[in-house]
């Protein structure tokens, strides 16, 4: 068993910056990899990123990347997500997740089994 619990969201503004956090425990979490994902109002849950169990394994949603930066350290169990330069349409519900694998590539997605309970991101413009 695997327990995720998210800090970090809030309000701000476009343009502006938040760091989400993701505190992992239950299980060895420098052995598994995590990722982040989403669910705006009204739409599905979509993948944003995800880091392998060493950090140098990362991969990202297209409409990310060079804005959002996913980060592990193995010391606090815990997972980061830097996001910054954000947009109205960045608002929603933000996950943490893992599926207990330690790495992962475009043939080999997350797809999880563990979901934190989530925290409220909304940029207003």
């Amino acid at each position: 068993q695997v327990q995720l619990v998210e800090s970090g969201g809030g309000l701000v503004q476009a343009g502006g910056s938040l760091r989400l956090s993701c505190a992992a425990s239950g299980r060895t979490f420098s052995s598994y990899g995590m990722g982040w994902f989403r669910q705006a109002p009204g739409k599905e849950r979509e993948f944003v990123a995800a880091i392998g169990w060493n950090a140098y394994n990362t991969m990202y949603a297209d409409f990310v990347k060079g804005r959002f930066t996913i980060s592990r350290d193995n010391a606090k169990n815990t997972v980061y997500l830097q996001m910054n330069s954000l947009k109205p349409e960045d608002t929603a519900v933000y996950y943490c997740a893992t599926d207990g694998r330690s790495w992962y590539s475009d043939s080999y997605p997350i797809k999880p089994d563990y979901w934190g309970q989530g925290t409220q991101v909304t940029v207003s413009s």
